[in-house]
């Protein structure tokens, strides 16, 4: 498995700083960040104008549970677990999955930060527009959903069903 930034030792808030920074940079009109119930981030909203002149407002989350799920099932990679989700007594890996919990919110924040710096990167260099690389995540505060949910929670059905492959391309394909 592929796993970026999986060894990340910088601290959430410091990574949560510089992805403020770089969308202060390049325009973003405000910032909040939603917690959890343990008082860990859970994701950046911020505003950000687009094409037709709306300020959309975009959130991204960073599930660190999930990041936590990922790094865990990299360590054991493979290796039968007990009915609870442990390693066996007689496995030769020592580490216990609470040992993963703070490096997942390490990873999932660094991953965001990536994320957000290619796909800003990509907006400067004209390769995509704003829309583009920020519409799943524009946030629906009434419905308190992301535009991505909304999609998947209609079945999908906003999505224009495949068409058919043009004569053209099936003929270079045999």
């Amino acid at each position: 498995m592929f796993l970026k930034n999986y060894t990340s030792d910088v601290p959430v808030d410091r990574t949560i700083a510089r992805i403020e920074a770089v969308l202060i940079r390049c325009g973003v009109s405000a910032i909040e960040k939603e917690y959890g119930p343990t008082g860990e981030p859970v994701s950046l909203i911020f505003r950000m104008r687009v094409a037709n002149g709306t300020v959309a407002r975009v959130r991204l989350p960073a599930d660190a549970s999930k990041a936590e799920a990922a790094l865990w099932g990299n360590y054991v990679d493979g290796e039968a677990l007990t009915a609870d989700g442990k390693l066996p007594w007689n496995s030769k890996k020592r580490k216990k999955r609470r040992d993963f919990a703070e490096q997942a919110g390490r990873t999932a924040w660094r991953i965001v930060q990536d994320w957000v710096e290619v796909q800003l990167s990509m907006i400067q260099l004209g390769q995509a527009e704003v829309e583009q690389v920020f519409l799943p995540y524009i946030w629906d505060d009434r419905r308190k959903r992301s535009f991505y949910d909304a999609i998947r929670q209609d079945g999908y059905l906003a999505l224009a069903p495949a068409s058919e492959a043009p004569a053209e391309l099936t003929e270079h394909a045999t």
